[in-house]
């Protein structure tokens, strides 16, 4: 596990050289297809070298729940054992993990009014309105989620006006059996703050070099993909998709989307800190490969 731009994907290749591991991609933007340059997502060598599953499964105009890949990571995780190798689970969506880990209570669906009323009034009052009414109707799941994150507060308001019920009631309610695996969880993360933010910068500038406005003309120009559907709100490609539309200038657009990473890679970090028995380690460390074997061969003995 780790915040964007930790390198977690280099390391977990050069992981597989040493133990019989296969990959599960833990990434929410990494299942679209056609979504490869503004989601980092492997090449075409490093995935003949490190194969990696839950990647390429969906099309961009399809949602995919952290319900969704809990069962296809179960699915994917039985079949790698069933090979007589060890899944090793790979990204930075702290959701998907927790949801892996420690099950999902049974949520209710989405609601398109509820949510396209949601939208507007957020593009009217402001995120900030809609922060402080989900404080007053549920004031749990408002101390869970962070203030700039639209998506979930949207996501527990709608579930409120849909039953009239907090979404942290759900969440106290029954969830699934754990996972059926014993787990050994490592954290590789910057351990400069300084560092971190200059490795974001220079990747999202790259992403840009290797065309990743391109990228995301393709996606627009395709018809079927607006603003809302997750795929285009996902980091980097909203801000292009606005520099697009004539919203941001390009500088504007490099600039909010540096921004917006660095945030997303902050919020993963708090996901992080939550986490209990782990262990940390340093992404600049020149060993660090070494030392994160070292450290799995010792558990994979015990």
């Amino acid at each position: 596990m780790g915040p964007t731009a930790s390198g977690k994907t280099g390391v977990a290749a050069a992981l597989l050289k040493r133990f019989p591991f296969e990959i599960i991609s833990v990434d929410s933007a990494l299942v679209y297809r056609g979504m490869d340059i503004g989601t980092a997502k492997p090449d075409a060598g490093l995935l003949q070298a490190a194969p990696h599953r839950l990647i390429d499964i969906r099309d961009p105009a399809d949602t995919y729940s952290a319900a969704e890949f809990r069962e296809d990571a179960l699915r994917e995780m039985a079949g790698i054992v069933a090979n007589g190798n060890i899944p090793l689970l790979v990204g930075g969506t702290m959701l998907y993990f927790r949801a892996l880990e420690q099950g999902l209570s049974a949520m209710p669906p989405a609601d398109p009014e509820i949510r396209a009323a949601l939208e507007q009034e957020m593009q009217e009052e402001g995120l900030e309105s809609l922060y402080r009414r989900l404080q007053q109707v549920d004031p749990r799941a408002a101390a869970r989620i962070h203030a700039n994150d639209p998506q979930r507060i949207q996501r527990a308001l709608e579930v409120y006006e849909m039953t009239g019920q907090p979404l942290s009631n759900f969440h106290a309610q029954g969830r699934e059996l754990p996972l059926p695996y014993r787990l050994v969880k490592v954290i590789l993360a910057p351990g400069d703050r300084v560092r971190m933010q200059q490795r974001i910068e220079r990747r999202f500038r790259e992403m840009l070099e290797a065309g990743l406005v391109d990228e995301v003309r393709e996606l627009v120009e395709r018809g079927d993909l607006d603003g809302d559907v997750p795929a285009l709100r996902a980091v980097g490609y909203r801000q292009v998709r606005a520099f697009l539309a004539g919203g941001l200038s390009y500088d504007e657009m490099v600039n909010q989307a540096i921004v917006a990473t660095r945030q997303y890679a902050k919020r993963q970090l708090t996901w992080l800190r939550r986490e209990e028995n782990v262990r940390w380690f340093a992404a600049e460390e020149d060993s660090v490969v070494e030392r994160i074997g070292d450290y799995l061969e010792c558990c994979l003995k015990q």
